[in-house]
């Protein structure tokens, strides 16, 4: 069979361009599909715009803080119009590295239309039939939105559309306590909205309890407010909105955040026709993101998976280097690294303490150093949180950092985990001073600490100065 390419790349997402300009640098005929906008989620309504209203809600807070250090600042005064500039200037600065011209230029045919798989090897889109003796599927995903009741005659706001509101909300109710809706609410109160969270569990249920405690202690502090149930039933018109919670509770505000996780996009390009087997959300595929029809791969969200933008690299990566060399490439998640970018942040690697005491028992140890005893975080007075090592003998299988910074923490223990470092090495390492980093060498110092003082070293240390003292 004579192929129009060597590979077939649907999704413009950070998955699929990964995957693309990975197999066009190597010099294979790539065709990438994207029927709506280069850099998919993270670029347009995901990382880049919620990581800039984080940052222009910082500054608000800094300010409110008006006399502090022995210097006076004026009370923030928050224009939404600058704010939603400041969004918009921070997306079209990254622009050009995910646009078609930038794929183009690597060598890829970039096809901006909606794509269907019409066979194990062929794809239409625009008109046109290609083939490819490989198909990468990255289509991603959107938000999902649960079956509320009242919900479809009520507005609201997902991720989607939220970065594109004309004014700032008076009251902003927010479903969901997850990673969105924990970082939107800290934002939007920082802004100047009211906040509520509405959530039936416990929020940022992935992470490290007590480094979560601290996040939701501080937002509370700073007027977040949390009400513990399920959301069963909205109603109202833009600007008066009532959620009703299965606890009876009932909260109106002026706008409705939905924030309660992701939903693969896997309907309408010909999967199911495919015969190609999906799971509970998103596609089944096995360790090396192989799909149940050969040839045909799966990566990023539209897959069964963890949903991060840096996982969709990882894998886009993966697969590139699998088509292009013959390679197998498996994933490998003991190493996963995700950061909630609250004030403070909080950062995990691997497991956590609670999945390592689940699964290891007493064999886990937990290391904890706060930021408290960190020469640089009480000069900045930014002393809140800690870092844990979860250790199984002297090896490192996670760390919790709850922190200003945590996620720029996480590298060492990356190193650790991956068996290219090991905690010894970060004890003894020669680290900057001040820097919060140092919190990682201290507790990396603790795990070796009963060994590097036990009895043993102490008589051998013995042994050496009783034979200076007799032989100097």
């Amino acid at each position: 069979m004579k192929f129009t390419h060597d590979v077939i790349v649907i999704g413009g997402g950070a998955a699929g361009l990964t995957a693309a300009g990975g197999c066009a640098l190597f010099g294979l005929k790539v065709a990438l599909i994207e029927g709506n906008k280069m850099g998919g989620e993270c670029l347009n309504n995901g990382c880049v715009p919620s990581k800039a209203i984080i940052t222009a809600a910082k500054r608000a807070q800094e300010a409110r803080e008006e006399k502090r250090y022995g210097v006076q600042l004026a009370a923030p005064k928050v224009e939404w119009a600058g704010v939603h500039k400041h969004i918009h200037d921070a997306i079209a600065h990254i622009e050009p590295h995910d646009s078609k011209e930038t794929f183009e230029e690597m060598g890829c045919e970039v096809i901006m239309a909606h794509a269907t798989i019409t066979g194990k090897q062929s794809v239409e889109v625009g008109g046109r039939t290609l083939t490819a003796p490989r198909i990468v599927i990255a289509t991603g995903s959107g938000p999902f939105v649960p079956p509320i009741d009242g919900l479809e005659t009520t507005p609201y706001l997902t991720n989607e559309n939220l970065f594109d509101l004309p004014e700032l909300p008076a009251h902003l109710v927010i479903i969901g306590g997850g990673v969105i809706g924990m970082e939107m609410a800290q934002s939007f109160r920082r802004l100047g909205s009211d906040v509520t969270i509405i959530e039936p569990g416990e929020p940022m249920g992935r992470d490290d309890r007590e480094s979560v405690q601290v996040v939701v202690d501080t937002m509370k502090e700073e007027g977040v407010t949390f009400v513990q149930g399920k959301a069963e039933k909205v109603e109202g018109s833009e600007g008066n909105i009532t959620v009703h919670t299965g606890g009876g509770e009932t909260v109106t505000g002026s706008h409705l955040l939905i924030a309660v996780g992701r939903k693969a996009r896997v309907t309408g390009y010909g999967l199911e026709e495919l015969g190609m087997e999906l799971g509970r959300n998103g596609i089944k595929v096995d360790d090396r993101r192989r799909t149940s029809v050969k040839g045909i791969y799966a990566i990023g969200d539209c897959r069964e998976g963890p949903r991060l933008t840096h996982v969709s690299g990882y894998e886009g990566s993966n697969v590139a280097l699998e088509i292009t060399t013959g390679i197998p490439t498996k994933v490998d998640w003991k190493a996963l690294p995700w950061c909630t970018y609250t004030e403070p942040e909080v950062a995990q690697i691997g497991m956590t303490e609670q999945e390592a005491k689940e699964k290891h028992g007493d064999a886990v140890t937990i290391i904890k150093e706060g930021f408290d005893h960190n020469e640089r975080a009480i000069a900045e007075d930014s002393t809140k949180g800690h870092l844990k090592v979860i250790l199984k003998g002297k090896k490192v299988i996670g760390a919790s950092i709850c922190g200003k910074n945590a996620g720029e923490l996480l590298l060492p223990f990356t190193q650790s985990i991956t068996g290219k470092s090991n905690t010894f090495a970060m004890g003894s390492a020669i680290i900057s001073y001040p820097t919060r980093s140092e919190i990682t060498k201290a507790a990396a110092f603790s795990a070796w600490e009963p060994t590097v003082f036990g009895s043993l070293p102490k008589k051998y240390a013995g042994l050496v100065a009783k034979m200076r003292r007799t032989f100097n």
